[in-house]
């Protein structure tokens, strides 16, 4: 007599039934909370959430990326000398009141030496024609004589009067014409210079 107690329901899937196919990748629901790969998180609906600190794309060498190094400022940028553009009137001022400076600083530390004023007046000249914007450099060449013969004049030896010191910086310009003649050249050099590269600039670059 046949036992149907010793028959598990469960036993297995009846004869004539097709197996059940498993379920697709895509078709499955992530749980929420679930990591994906490259540490990234799945949610609800399976959109992926990136972890904390985000994603770090590896080096050359397999490993975390280098951070990008700022570059260093070049030393000579940092102690670059102040290089100001003055117009005509403030360049004849500078050199004006330059001149006129060191004429009485001559006469009070150097007892008004004809040599330390000539000396100094050659540097006067080169910043002069250096500081003096492109539009304006023809106007040191005449603006460095003028300076000369001002600052001259606490340097001049002359008599008392008004036609004592006249005929004492007449003097001072003879005897020392050699240095003015180098400063005057020396800063129609660099004008001359400094004025064809003025005019092939605007030549390249009009407006």
């Amino acid at each position: 007599m046949e036992q149907y107690g010793s028959r598990h329901p469960n036993d297995g899937p009846r004869r004539g039934t097709p197996p059940s196919a498993p379920l697709p990748a895509q078709g499955r629901r992530p749980v929420s909370g679930e990591r994906g790969p490259g540490g990234a998180r799945r949610g609800q609906g399976g959109l992926r959430r990136p972890a904390r600190g985000g994603v770090r794309r590896p080096g050359p060498g397999g490993g975390p990326a280098a951070r990008p190094v700022r570059e260093a400022r070049p030393a000579a940028a940092e102690g670059r000398l102040p290089n100001p553009r003055l117009t005509g009137l403030g360049s004849g001022l500078f050199c004006l009141a330059a001149m006129f400076l060191l004429g009485w600083l001559d006469q009070l530390l150097f007892g008004a030496s004809p040599t330390v004023y000539g000396v100094l007046f050659l540097p006067v000249c080169v910043l002069t024609a250096l500081w003096v914007r492109g539009g304006d450099v023809l106007t040191a060449p005449v603006v460095v004589p003028i300076a000369f013969a001002v600052g001259l004049m606490p340097v001049a030896e002359g008599g008392g009067g008004l036609l004592g010191s006249l005929m004492g910086l007449l003097t001072g310009l003879a005897t020392q014409a050699g240095w003015l003649y180098a400063g005057t050249l020396a800063a129609g050099v660099i004008v001359l210079v400094r004025r064809v590269r003025w005019v092939r600039r605007r030549r390249h670059h009009p407006g």
